[in-house]
């Protein structure tokens, strides 16, 4: 037998022989996932049973809150754990799959966006975070060459094109991140959808007198706010760093646009310039109201953008006031308990 077959006939019985072993692994890894789907399902199960039942006794323990002094400490005891066994519950589910949102399952469909592991998550939220910086620092050189460089309307279009794109990527990113434990809600949630809104109508507003008596106030706002959200970035990362090092932030919790209660040390320099931009969003509201009446209503897009510029500010404006209010009271009555 020539040397070249023989070769050849062993490297197939090790190709077969490793083959073989590829198969059986493959067959573990099946019959493994298997066994992680029934366990994720039980564990669903007894967590949605569980707090069914301690939504049962929290009444209970309202209701027989009126007992003796002993009784009261044991309930109060009762109401404690409660708390903690609720926390514990949210972060457990985080690493069970979940039926995804509305917004999720208009944009994705039903695909389960749970990541499975501590490691994939924390990868993905930094990821958002370098994007989010990233578009941050391009829109803010874009908005400067609009604004100084080029005065042409398909400039202006490309602008807020990459505007609408990003905020859309925010809000699809930011709800997978939710589903997976990040605890960023409310209006800082809101805000991006409007802000996505915004940007569609401004992309479709004609190349008329009304926009090109706006289009200056405009791109100077959007190159404030990219300057803005670029500092709130680079200050916020460092200070959520910082806190989750001590214990004292949630490993997925978030930089946002806006002022926070965990903000206070060190970053309390920023609420001017966000006070700032919250105003000039009311003068934004403002202008464009005062075009739409003067104009009889004949571009829609003035109106629209107007109304989008009066919730933002209402939003911004009252979010980070009860932050503020909500933060001095805290402070005010850490002495007391002292």
């Amino acid at each position: 037998m020539p040397d070249d077959l023989t070769d050849v006939l062993e490297e197939w019985k090790c190709l077969e022989e490793e083959y073989q072993k590829i198969q059986e692994t493959h067959r573990q890894y099946l019959q493994k996932l298997d066994e992680i789907s029934k366990l994720q399902n039980n564990c669903s199960t007894s967590i949605s049973r569980q707090q069914k039942r301690l939504k049962d006794i929290s009444v209970q323990v309202k209701h027989c809150s009126n007992g003796p002094s002993e009784d009261f400490r044991s309930l109060n005891e009762i109401k404690e754990k409660i708390k903690t066994r609720s926390n514990a519950f949210f972060e457990m589910e985080a690493f069970l799959p979940k039926k995804n949102g509305l917004y999720l399952n208009l944009v994705l469909g039903n695909v389960n966006v749970t990541l499975l592991s501590k490691q994939s998550k924390f990868a993905y939220k930094d990821e958002y975070e370098k994007f989010k910086l990233c578009a941050t620092v391009a829109l803010l050189l874009f908005s400067f060459m609009c604004y100084f460089f080029v005065n042409h309307r398909v400039f202006d279009a490309i602008l807020n094109f990459l505007l609408l794109c990003y905020y859309c990527t925010l809000t699809i990113r930011e709800s997978v991140l939710i589903t997976n434990g990040s605890r960023i809600k409310g209006w800082w949630v809101f805000h991006h959808y409007i802000s996505a809104f915004l940007s569609g109508v401004m992309l479709t507003w004609p190349d008329g007198s009304l926009y090109k008596a706006f289009r200056n106030q405009f791109l100077a706002y959007s190159l404030y706010q990219s300057f803005v959200q670029c500092l709130q970035c680079y200050y916020q990362s460092g200070c959520l760093y910082r806190l989750r090092a001590l214990g004292e932030r949630h490993n997925m919790d978030l930089t946002v646009e806006g002022f926070q209660s965990w903000m206070w040390k060190g970053l309390t320099f920023l609420l001017p310039f966000l006070f700032f931009g919250h105003f000039w969003q009311l003068v934004n509201g403002f202008c464009l109201f005062r075009m739409a009446l003067l104009s009889d209503l004949s571009e829609w897009q003035v109106l629209m953008c107007g109304l989008c510029f009066l919730i933002l500010f209402m939003g911004n404006f009252f979010t980070t006031v009860a932050v503020v209010r909500q933060k001095l009271k805290s402070r005010n009555q850490k002495p007391k308990n002292l």
